[in-house]
């Protein structure tokens, strides 16, 4: 997917450098961190073509990474066809408004129809009224779900 000044490509191992600004932006937008380990293990999903994590990035024309999306498919208890998670999805601050956003998300639901998954949905905080408004643009606003998590501690290395 792309517009004059962006294009929505698969990430490739030699993205790294940029990728990784890119989702330190993401965790410091949602006040968290992680451990390297974590990142790594993270970026070798993303590599491993076997494994349902998939990213793809938004590069300006100059090559410069300006947004990322980390996506995947799962099964349903609903559907007999997987359904497909948007796990991450960050645009650099100054580029937001142009578009990049939105042609991530498309891309994600673009892989959704070719692989023939059911929906693609995602959550944010409340107060990320930038985002929710493109969101509220792209899907017609909320499903009126309530998002609930329940930390169990069984998380190494964060």
């Amino acid at each position: 997917m792309t517009s004059p000044d962006y294009q929505v490509r698969l990430v490739n191992e030699s993205d790294r450098a940029q990728w990784n600004p890119l989702w330190q932006g993401y965790l410091e937008f949602y006040q968290s961190s992680l451990a390297d380990e974590i990142t790594d293990l993270l970026w070798q999903r993303i590599m491993d073509p076997a494994h349902e994590i998939q990213c793809r990035v938004a590069a300006s024309d100059d090559g410069n990474l300006v947004g990322m999306v980390h996506f995947f498919p799962h099964a349903h208890t609903w559907y007999a066809q997987p359904v497909c998670y948007l796990n991450d999805l960050f645009v650099l601050p100054g580029i937001r408004g142009a578009g990049v956003g939105k042609m991530l998300i498309d891309t994600v639901i673009d892989a959704a129809r070719q692989q023939e998954w059911v929906e693609v949905y995602w959550h944010t905080q409340s107060h990320n009224s930038v985002a929710r408004s493109l969101y509220d643009k792209i899907t017609g606003g909320t499903d009126g779900f309530i998002n609930y998590t329940i930390d169990v501690g069984n998380q190494a290395a964060r």
